[in-house]
């Protein structure tokens, strides 16, 4: 019944506009047992742990470092102290970090048949203009 207008009011019906009693309440959710507010992902809650700070004894001294700043520095000084494991685990977190940079070894980037006649186009219509 698009087009007809509500009992009380000049609202009119139709395509983004609902009848009043089909809309939602103001300040009630349209899906009250979904996600609760302020709820975080694990990747935050890893993040913000990772982040405290703790008092660490260092050469008979007290530091207050990251819980990420400390586990760095015990993997490194156990690698350091020929722990295989350790040392392991180390080289591994490192490649993972230098790898975006370095090319796959023995992945070639070859063209479909589709991008060698768009590339002979463009190459066509450069060429034409320095001659």
């Amino acid at each position: 019944m698009a087009g007809q207008l509500a009992k009380n009011d000049d609202y009119e019906v139709g395509y983004g506009k609902p009848p009043r009693h089909t809309q939602f309440v103001k300040g009630q959710s349209g899906n009250p047992r979904g996600r609760p507010r302020g709820t975080k992902n694990f990747a935050t809650l890893l993040n913000e742990v990772l982040n405290e700070r703790v008092t660490v004894t260092e050469n008979g001294g007290r530091r207050r470092l990251s819980k990420c700043h400390a586990i760095a520095a015990q993997l490194v000084n156990r690698s350091a102290n020929a722990d295989f494991r350790a040392m392991k685990i180390l080289l591994d977190i490192v490649r993972d970090i230098e790898r975006p940079n370095e090319p796959v070894p023995g992945e070639t980037t070859e063209f479909s048949e589709a991008d060698q006649k768009v590339l002979e186009q463009l190459r066509s219509r450069f060429s034409k203009g320095k001659a």
